[in-house]
């Protein structure tokens, strides 16, 4: 069959690559010049089974009511214009709001570690068929407490993923800092951890960048500096759809403007944030909003005492991750609306607390300067497309051969090879072997 992938993320590539896989006609449309260059650009790098946990639990209204008055919250909404943008935001946050009690997290932990754990076995497959090297670590993932209430409920969260499979066990100070030395310059301000030694660590922009290359040699047509200007629907079923080119192609093979018309088998929406209301053109409305995310990659000055475990700072709600010669920081999320900006208040607070945070962890290690102090330190914002539950969709839409994937929002890179595989599973006509509610299923 002959199938088009809108988008080129790691969600996007993914997809692409397993229906390749399956001996599908496969063409991808992407606007940006090459694939991950947004979202899956320079996020926080971990495989982390063990950390997929909701944004949605019981302490989050009040801890989320508390973090708006602050620019450096770990989870800061900020409201929009309910009668504009913003409408799509209050029903989010409504829904969102739903699902903060026990039940429902209990219930969305299970599905996302079933996703986790399929996703991360798919992408091991993935590895050593293709051979791609993408700065991969497989040491686990570490995770430190900063103060004792806080590690007081590692156990809990620690004995919820133990019960779904996933190895995630409590350990002391001492036990951590033997599993990771280069926190011991600031030991005394951590009171215990967890790790989970199946969890890893690599470059997601790597992988999908090279993944979209094996693609291109098995046959699949890439459609770059490409949007989508429509999908065409006639009696309940996805016809076409039409693109716009945004570039002049090689030897003038696409001008400027220029508008085509495609048809295929099926079509996939893996747009990310913008996979929603491009599927409410043709009335599938779905609750996937942005999560405004931050990172920044430092050069690292001194190898020997920068971290190879990939860590969560519980303090900070933010991941740790080497790179090869640099070290990759990111976290937050900022719900409100589709903005992009590195230079607004808010945006330069955020960016500043990442460095500021990793000198007083790692003090020395990486050359943290601002812009300010003479550095250059490499800031990067990408928006994260979060469900209430946090749990994706996967599956045909209510529009016969129309396909979403999408609504990842913090674990697009931890989910990205078993989503991809997946749904190319289901339009192949067989069920993926997890417990996990497919949607349109």
């Amino acid at each position: 069959m002959k199938i088009i992938v809108l988008g080129a993320g790691t969600i996007g590539i993914c997809t692409a690559w397993h229906l390749l896989e399956l001996g599908h006609e496969v063409t991808v449309v992407e606007r940006q010049p090459d694939a991950a260059m947004e979202t899956s650009f320079a996020n926080g790098a971990q495989i982390s089974v063990s950390y997929c946990e909701p944004w949605a639990n019981k302490e989050a209204p009040l801890k989320a009511l508390k973090w708006m008055l602050s620019k450096e919250a770990p989870l800061l909404f900020r409201p929009q214009n309910p009668f504009g943008p913003g409408l799509q935001q209050y029903r989010w946050g409504l829904s969102f709001l739903a699902n903060c009690n026990d039940t429902a997290f209990e219930r969305n932990v299970q599905q996302l570690v079933a996703l986790g754990a399929y996703s991360h076995a798919a992408l091991k497959d993935m590895v050593a068929s293709t051979g791609i090297v993408y700065n991969r670590l497989e040491r686990g993932i570490a995770h430190f407490y900063g103060d004792q209430k806080s590690f007081d409920t590692a156990g809990d969260a620690a004995a919820l993923m133990r019960k779904y499979g996933v190895n995630r066990q409590v350990i002391s100070k001492e036990e951590l800092l033997k599993i990771e030395p280069a926190f011991n310059q600031y030991a005394q301000h951590i009171v215990g951890g967890t790790i989970t030694p199946s969890d890893e660590s690599g470059d997601c922009r790597v992988f999908t960048q090279e993944l979209a290359k094996l693609c291109i040699a098995r046959g699949a047509e890439f459609l770059y500096e490409h949007s989508v200007d429509s999908l065409n629907v006639a009696t309940g079923t996805i016809k076409s759809i039409a693109v716009r080119a945004l570039s002049t192609g090689p030897k003038g093979k696409n001008v400027a403007g220029s508008v085509r018309t495609l048809q295929a088998d099926h079509i996939v929406v893996a747009a990310g944030s913008y996979s929603a209301p491009l599927l409410r053109t043709v009335g599938v409305d779905l609750p996937i909003y942005p999560g405004k995310g931050y990172s920044a990659t430092f050069k690292i000055l001194k190898p020997e005492l920068a971290p190879m475990v990939s860590t969560i700072d519980d303090s900070k709600k933010i991941a740790i991750s080497r790179l090869g010669d640099e070290l990759r920081v990111a976290g937050t999320i900022e719900v409100g609306g589709f903005d992009l900006s590195l230079d607004s208040p808010v945006a330069k607070a955020r960016c500043h607390m990442l460095s500021r945070r990793i000198e007083e962890v790692l003090p020395g290690v990486c050359d943290t300067r601002t812009e300010e102090q003479g550095g250059q330190p490499n800031y990067w914002t990408g928006l994260r497309p979060a469900t209430p539950t946090n749990i994706p969709y996967i599956g045909q839409t209510p529009v016969r051969g129309l396909w979403v994937n999408a609504g990842h929002g913090t674990l697009g890179w931890t989910h990205g090879a078993g989503s991809g595989k997946a749904i190319a599973e289901l339009i192949h006509g067989e069920k993926p072997a997890m417990d996990f509610r497919f949607y349109g299923v």
